[in-house]
């Protein structure tokens, strides 16, 4: 769901109709409507929770969720779901953001939950995870990538508005990767908890940042970043 040419199999050409055929079959697996993708970071959470079970929002936490939800139901768009990480804050923070947005499918999956994507540049001395998980993290947060930040299908008519409820690690690969700039500098953004980043995806696959950890629409006293 990339570049057209690379969706053809270029060596069954017609030989009579040669490259106009080509042209039709490129036609054909073009995209023609824009995705607007809809990044959002879990509210806060008890970061005592020796479980991930344990790990639930704190009351501030809610409160910011009920904030994220209000700010996404007043942009007055019709979003066609909510795909969400199936680790325990996002999961309610879903829950709480869903409530302002009735009717909107969610979805959960693992290929979303908080991990280490790739060892960052230059490295940072506070967070120093085993190499290993970043061989396990990394594949899978890649994966997600993948999965979900494409170019709309070729079958699409309509742009799309779709919300992705995660974490901080993967919401800064995803960027970099999107935008094509050095993935292992993910950690050099900082993200808020209930934080809004907007990526816009075109037909042609042009990849644009309309905002990045947006948390405008919540009062001072109410933003956290743990």
């Amino acid at each position: 769901r990339r570049e057209p040419l690379a969706l053809i199999n270029l060596k069954k050409k017609n030989k009579e109709t040669g490259e106009e055929e080509l042209a039709s079959r490129l036609d054909h697996c073009k995209a023609k409507a824009t995705r607007h993708i809809f990044l959002i970071r879990h509210s806060q959470y008890n970061l005592d929770g020796r479980a991930d079970k344990d790990r639930t929002l704190t009351p501030l936490g809610r409160e910011q969720a009920e904030l994220t939800g209000h700010r996404l139901a007043s942009l007055g768009l019709k979003f066609d779901q909510i795909i969400h990480s199936s680790m325990t804050r996002a999961t309610e923070t879903t829950e709480i953001i869903s409530k302002y947005l009735p009717g909107v499918k969610k979805i959960s999956t693992d290929l979303l939950r908080e991990g280490a994507p790739i060892e960052p540049d230059p490295p940072v001395s506070h967070w120093k995870p085993e190499a290993v998980q970043y061989y396990e993290d990394g594949a899978r947060i890649e994966a997600a990538f993948r999965n979900f930040i494409h170019r709309a299908d070729a079958k699409q008519e309509e742009d799309s508005y779709e919300i992705f409820v995660c974490h901080a690690n993967v919401i800064r690969y995803i960027v970099c990767r999107a935008l094509q700039f050095p993935p292992e500098g993910w950690l050099r953004m900082s993200l808020n908890n209930g934080s809004i980043t907007h990526l816009v995806i075109r037909p042609n696959g042009r990849v644009a940042l309309r905002t990045l950890g947006d948390t405008g629409f919540m009062p001072p006293d109410k933003i956290t970043r743990t």
